[in-house]
């Protein structure tokens, strides 16, 4: 008997789906473009704390109306955070895939690689790697791409190497099935869900990464906005302009916590051994 869904549950898939269809259309909700400037209302408050009414979560330091930054900055945020994702999350299985697959020295040599990421700390990684080809929105998303991939690899290698002794498995390959038929038909619709859960949980890790690299100056750059650009644009006025910095905060702190109480459901729900648990 399955459990129906918590309130906190809800209400993080509920906030998702708020943040999303804000992204999708977002850029209806202002009259105001991203870039658009008024000198004469820079550093405004919002306007139910007596600021203009035209400008409803007020102006930065520039006079470019909040709501249309942070619009435009979750847009980018998670469009980069997502490609990533998914960047990462089809390089890994791949890379599990082929080592389960040819196994020997490739097999050493693939996990050996895959040892030396998880080893290091992808922040210094990234911070060397920004430094040495310096920064375009394709790298940075390559970049992205590069966080976690090492997590799909091990993942996928022990599904692949605990499915090839199965039964099912073993005659697929008496039929001569080419491999990819045999990776792609049979063995990655059983490793569909626990890939699924991995994602949503590394979701909100890229978001973090991303928004700490751009709040750092080393992401996303003018004229492109991300949340933790406009975060990071609103540190020198946290006395007298807070809202610059707050709301985006907000934003990243909702999104993060919503999309990893959503992946822990889904672990919950999805994973086997916790339903046999459960059962």
């Amino acid at each position: 008997m399955s459990r129906r869904p918590s309130i906190v549950v809800l209400l993080s898939a509920a906030v998702l789906g708020a943040v999303v269809l804000v992204a999708l259309l977002g850029n209806v909700l202002t009259p105001h473009a991203v870039t658009g400037q008024d000198l004469l209302n820079r550093l405004k408050p919002p306007a139910f704390l007596g600021g203009p009414e035209q400008y409803p979560l007020g102006t930065d330091r520039l006079g470019r109306d909040m709501v249309a930054r942070l619009v435009a900055g979750l847009q980018m945020s998670l469009a980069v955070a997502l490609a990533g994702t998914l960047i990462g999350a089809v390089f890994g299985t791949l890379v599990g895939f082929v080592a389960a697959h040819f196994r020997g020295w490739v097999e050493e040599v693939l996990m050996m690689v895959v040892d030396f990421q998880a080893s290091l700390p992808f922040i210094l990684i990234a911070l060397t790697l920004l430094a040495f080809f310096g920064n375009s929105l394709t790298l940075f998303v390559i970049l992205m791409g590069m966080f976690g991939w090492e997590t799909y690899a091990r993942l996928a290698r022990g599904v692949v190497l605990s499915a090839a002794s199965q039964p099912y498995a073993r005659a697929v390959v008496a039929l001569g099935a080419h491999p990819v038929q045999l990776y792609g038909r049979h063995i990655l619709p059983n490793v569909a869900s626990a890939l699924i859960v991995q994602i949503t949980l590394t979701f909100p890790q890229i978001i973090l990464l991303e928004t700490s690299l751009s709040f750092l100056g080393l992401g996303i750059q003018p004229p492109n906005a991300s949340l933790g650009q406009i975060l990071g644009d609103g540190r020198d006025y946290l006395s007298t302009a807070w809202w610059i910095s707050v709301w985006p905060g907000a934003l990243i702190f909702v999104i993060t916590l919503s999309m990893s109480v959503l992946g822990d459901a889904l672990r919950d729900r999805l994973d086997p051994m916790l339903k046999q648990r459960t059962s």
